[in-house]
């Protein structure tokens, strides 16, 4: 009897669905160009939205050590504080470092809630959120994607994201908070680009949520997360949040080369990032294949379509992620194409020029 038969018949339903996925190694030979297995491409599919995860001044402030320990323990070094110290003053509150944003989501909402509470979480919330308002124990009532009449009146929280992943849209945050409510708002594909000194989208729509969580491995070029929010948070964070207490701190090197980053994602970055991503949405709006406004995530839906494109997009040259369920819905399979401020003018537009020959193939 094979102790394995019920997870190979799985693999195997994968499989036989189209479904199964696999690691591909990309050795990066600049800011938006590597070798994946082979062959060289221009990548599409990073979300190295500022160019940064290569810049020479990141890559020279790598030093020192692995934490060796939980911060609570002998892994708090002045990296991690330097570090919290600046993105506190940066959002005017306190702010807490997690190892990942998957992290801070669970240790944000399995210590703020409690059993009894109602939190409204938008229909497309990342995995992350889900699973950490699942451990919460709190009431979980999903609402239709942007939707603020559908959130229940006694809801103590509603968590939505400031750019979502999959669509690139932003929900009016406005809307969505009310008096006595807590709003929670997942800035992972928004810090570093969108907002006053890229704050976010909340910060770009005037409203100060209660809660933000934040991604340095994005924007910022780097790795790891971050909780902000009142000074209680804090302090209820270190003491009851369990994936901070029983988690390692982050490597030295990383704190240090996002402390770096976080000074080098300007204006200026931000202002080269928009004009690429409008020349691109233009170009794919004159192809017919999407909008010519919106933010940085470009999704071009292609139905059953989508991972026969993709593979012909690599075959030329350009890695563009091919998405499909149960990442997004049956039905919606999309090209996800992210934008960095360091692609340059020819590589967009040779992307469009290759979307429009490989469309045009059916």
């Amino acid at each position: 009897m094979n102790p394995y038969g019920p997870l190979e018949r799985r693999v195997a339903a994968l499989n036989e669905a189209g479904l199964a996925r696999r690691l591909r190694a990309l050795d990066m030979t600049s800011a938006t160009t590597g070798m994946l297995e082979g062959r060289s491409v221009t990548v599409f599919c990073s979300n190295d939205y500022l160019g940064l995860a290569t810049h020479p001044e990141v890559q020279s402030a790598y030093r020192g050590a692995g934490a060796g320990a939980a911060r609570l323990i002998s892994g708090n070094r002045p990296a991690h504080e330097a570090l919290e110290a600046a993105l506190s003053e940066r959002f005017g509150r306190p702010a807490t470092l997690m190892s990942s944003g998957y992290h801070a989501n669970l240790a944000l909402y399995t210590t703020v809630l409690e059993p009894g509470d109602v939190v409204a979480s938008d229909a497309l919330n990342h995995a992350s959120i889900i699973d950490g308002l699942r451990l919460s124990r709190a009431e979980r009532v999903v609402v239709p994607h942007d939707d603020p009449g559908a959130i229940p009146s006694h809801a103590r929280m509603a968590v939505v994201e400031g750019v979502y992943s999959m669509d690139g849209d932003s929900p009016d945050l406005a809307a969505i908070q009310a008096p006595g409510r807590w709003l929670a708002v997942d800035e992972a594909h928004a810090f570093g680009v969108v907002g006053p000194d890229g704050c976010g989208a909340a910060a770009a729509q005037g409203v100060r949520p209660d809660f933000i969580v934040g991604t340095l491995g994005k924007a910022i070029g780097v790795y790891g997360a971050f909780v902000i929010g009142p000074p209680v948070l804090r302090e209820l964070l270190l003491s009851e949040g369990r994936s901070f207490i029983f988690t390692t701190g982050l490597p030295e090197p990383v704190a240090a080369a996002a402390l770096v980053a976080l000074g080098l994602a300007d204006d200026a970055r931000r202002e080269k990032l928009a004009v690429n991503v409008q020349r691109l949405r233009s170009g794919l709006a004159q192809l017919g294949l999407g909008s010519a406004e919106g933010s940085h995530i470009v999704p071009v839906v292609l139905g059953s379509r989508t991972m026969t494109l993709a593979e012909a997009l690599l075959d030329r040259g350009y890695w563009v992620a091919g998405i499909r369920p149960p990442t997004v819905p049956h039905g919606t399979e999309r090209l996800r194409i992210t934008v960095s401020a360091a692609h340059t003018p020819a590589q967009i537009d040779g992307l469009l020029d290759a979307l429009d020959q490989e469309a045009a193939r059916g």
